[in-house]
């Protein structure tokens, strides 16, 4: 039997099956159910980076409000934001510098943004080593385990 990798429940053969086939990832009914929801506001990759942290066990959270913005993926106990920017974020003047300034606003609270390029989160294999250097900045940020 399979675990949702999002909540951690296990699920049975069939709900398995369906929600690899329409999310990629296993996921229980009711956190199918929220990504559905949730799926206008984040990205394919956002989603799949968010997954590969949840594997590593990181208490990540998608589509967080910080009261200014909505974070792709935060991470508020370590008081790490995350952010999947695509192409466009790079070559728009005026993108590259609302992206500084919502950084600017997370720092003057207490919170560093990790910007993550997209590249880094379509191959399998860049993206899990991508997961495993984002847990190791976790652990370094504050000499602390955050995915135990």
């Amino acid at each position: 039997m399979e675990k949702c990798h999002n909540c951690g429940i296990f699920i049975d053969e069939s709900v398995f099956r369906y929600s690899i086939n329409n999310f990629g990832v296993p996921l229980c009914i009711p956190c199918q159910n929220w990504i559905k929801d949730i799926e206008q506001c984040t990205t394919n990759e956002a989603r799949r980076l968010y997954f590969a942290l949840k594997q590593r066990g990181v208490p990540a959270e998608l589509e967080k409000f910080d009261g200014y913005k909505c974070i792709d993926i935060a991470i508020p106990k370590a008081k790490i934001n995350i952010e999947v920017d695509g192409q466009h974020h790079n070559f728009d003047s005026k993108q590259a510098l609302s992206d500084l300034k919502r950084t600017y606003y997370s720092f003057l609270k207490g919170f560093y943004t990790l910007r993550i390029p997209n590249s880094l989160v379509y191959n399998d294999k860049v993206l899990n080593e991508t997961a495993d250097y984002i847990v190791e900045i976790l652990n370094i940020s504050n000499n602390r385990n955050y995915y135990n």
